[in-house]
């Protein structure tokens, strides 16, 4: 088992069959294994690919028909071509096996459903992928844990004839599996490019200044956004050196308290006394002087902190009183 989705793999073919024909120019693609699927990028060398035209890609377990979904109008100079190998146009025969092939998968689907409520299995089915020459087909699922699933495999491959793998996957590859629009309307990322998962704390929705409201910073698979990545470590390059919020500072004679930070403007909100605000602007706050914490008053015994000032950051030291 893993928690992976499985998608066909790019084949490694020889330089020299690349050198045969190494003359000729590449075109790059894109392109969709399955209507639901991930983009892909190919090259080949067939120059009048369209939107929509049904190709052959070479992967590590034979060749899979795709749809083009594109073409990129302009490719930078390349050492090596990257992506999958378009091999050619699919032929009449492919392209009406090609159209069967998701039916195919859904009826694989609702048979090991069926299995599963008759086996009583504590597993919910995501999706089915059967491999193009019918030599493998791969059963997603979610579980809470492991299970058992010996007897269920047995049954499918003496329907089926032919590999059966039951792969386990978590509640993100699920989403990414069935797809839908995200809160900015756009199709989910982890569906319509995202290829692997990184970790995603709530740090960065803080660094962002993005409300905690679990309603505006998760996504349909109930976890974090994974575009509170994207532009994490800009908002901290840019907070670096800012003075914290909550902190004290001193701007020609007066006394402000920082309200909150505009990173992408490089300005910080500050309140005096009088509950007025006031917008400073890099120069400004950078010319400002720190305030550091007040030491509260020592009791016999009692240990002290010793302040001392760091730029904007404040740290403090304790120390034995006499």
């Amino acid at each position: 088992m893993t928690d992976s989705p499985s998608e066909p793999q790019p084949s490694h073919f020889s330089s020299t069959e690349e050198n045969r024909g190494e003359e000729a120019a590449l075109y790059y693609y894109k392109f969709r294994f399955r209507e639901q699927g991930q983009e892909s990028t190919g090259h080949a060398q067939l120059a009048d690919l369209a939107r929509g035209d049904q190709v052959m890609i070479r992967s590590e377990h034979g060749a899979e028909p795709a749809v083009v979904t594109g073409r990129f109008l302009d490719v930078a100079d390349v050492d090596q071509p990257f992506g999958y190998r378009i091999h050619r146009l699919a032929s009449a025969e492919e392209r009406e096996k090609y159209v069967l092939l998701p039916q195919l998968e859904q009826d694989a689907f609702r048979l090991c459903q069926r299995q599963i409520e008759r086996l009583d299995l504590p597993m919910h089915m995501v999706r089915v992928e059967r491999f193009f020459n019918g030599s493998k087909i791969i059963f997603y699922f979610t579980a809470e844990s492991r299970v058992d699933f010996r007897e269920l495999v047995k049954v499918l491959v003496q329907e089926f004839r032919t590999r059966v793998e039951m792969r386990q996957i978590g509640v993100r590859h699920e989403t990414q599996m069935i797809g839908g629009l995200g809160p900015c309307g756009r199709e989910l990322c982890c569906t319509s490019f995202l290829d692997k998962f990184d970790s995603v704390s709530i740090k960065m929705a803080k660094t962002q200044d993005l409300p905690l409201n679990p309603a505006k910073i998760s996504g349909l698979c109930n976890r974090l956004l994974c575009c509170l990545t994207y532009e994490y470590e800009t908002y901290k390059s840019m907070k670096k050196g800012m003075p914290r919020v909550g902190r004290q500072i001193q701007f020609e004679g007066r006394i402000y308290q920082v309200s909150r930070l505009i990173p992408l403007l490089g300005k910080v909100a500050a309140v005096d006394a009088d509950g007025e605000e006031r917008l400073f602007v890099e120069e400004e706050w950078r010319a400002a002087d720190p305030i550091p914490k007040s030491i509260g008053r020592k009791g016999p015994g009692k240990k002290s902190r010793h302040t001392t000032i760091d730029i904007w950051g404040v740290q403090e030291e304790q120390v034995e009183d006499d």
